[in-house]
């Protein structure tokens, strides 16, 4: 395993993460993402992601469930949980301080912890002034409750603001961003936070390395019936693949599987390898709803050395 500083933090994250989202409880039973979770640990992965928003809160039951029989200790890996859908009521909802104290203190009793390594906002909120939002996250780390913030799918305009608001009031910095990135969604890892990687440190939890699947070339020939975008909830899910940009993604993935065929690896793991080629890349956050997916995606480290210069070149005139 290879690891990375989470931007200009001490910490140090394995390049490939292990996340919950859309799996655990809607796909993975207890037993399995034990099994996944244990497989991960033991090659390597110390960085396990989670949110309150995920199965509404049962994701973060069923991992801390399983990091309890596991019997790691808690010096050996890292949790995170995001905040800001806990819930249908307005206290439930959002950045307000409230909710942000409520999020973290249900998430540690769901995970069983004592603290959260990492607390992310999960959405920008307007209606919430970035001060309350500095503030509440700097007493969290006070109090011993969480070690790192940051943020998940904000703007740039609103992360420096919120690095800037930070300064101005002696408080600490949001730490990491958790953005999409993958071969067909590169603007913001690559464009709009170019900016912040220099002038803030900002490191990154890149979610989706394989496009919601599309990535994994298993939806060329159309939607599987055991597909995540099947499942209740998932809907827009399936509008998106079955749209005209939907389409012509999938007709690329095809073209760039041929690559991955010339390579001898699989699609999906040529395009997790090929997010890790990016420096400001921290941890590529896996999913997995079967442990033959993990184990096969486990092995992209071992692709990076094959991305040379005329397979990016490829890679780069099939998506551009």
């Amino acid at each position: 395993m290879e690891y990375r500083r989470l931007g200009n933090a001490g910490l140090k994250v394995s390049a490939l993460s292990f996340g919950s989202w859309v799996t655990f409880s809607n796909q993975v039973d207890t037993k399995n993402a034990k099994e996944m979770m244990a497989y991960a640990y033991d090659h390597g992965v110390n960085f396990f992601d989670n949110a309150e928003v995920y199965a509404a809160g049962e994701s973060e039951k069923i991992m801390g469930d399983c990091i309890q029989q596991l019997g790691w200790g808690r010096d050996t890996y890292i949790v995170s949980s995001k905040v800001f859908w806990g819930g249908k009521l307005p206290t439930q909802m959002g950045l307000s301080r409230k909710h942000i104290f409520d999020a973290c203190h249900a998430a540690l009793k769901r995970l069983k912890v004592d603290y959260l390594d990492l607390y992310f906002c999960h959405r920008p909120d307007p209606d919430t002034p970035n001060e309350e939002i500095v503030w509440a996250m700097n007493d969290l780390m006070r109090q011993g409750k969480i070690l790192y913030w940051g943020t998940s799918e904000w703007p740039s305009n609103v992360l420096i603001n919120a690095f800037e608001t930070a300064d101005k009031l002696h408080l600490t910095r949001p730490t990491m961003e958790q953005p999409e990135y993958n071969m067909f969604e590169r603007k913001k890892v690559e464009e709009d936070f170019s900016y912040l990687y220099n002038e803030f440190g900002l490191g990154t939890t890149i979610w989706s390395p394989l496009a919601s699947g599309i990535l994994t070339g298993k939806y060329e020939k159309g939607i599987p019936e055991k597909s995540r975008a099947n499942l209740p909830g998932y809907e827009w899910m399936k509008e998106r693949f079955q749209s005209a940009e939907g389409r012509s993604k999938i007709e690329k993935a095809a073209k760039l599987n041929i690559v991955a065929k010339e390579l001898g690896v699989s699609l999906s793991q040529m395009s997790i390898a090929w997010c890790l080629k990016n420096p400001n890349v921290s941890t590529v956050i896996l999913g997995a709803s079967r442990m033959e997916q993990l184990q096969e995606n486990m092995k992209s480290l071992d692709v990076l050395p094959r991305l040379t210069k005329d397979v990016m070149k490829k890679i780069s005139e099939i998506i551009d």
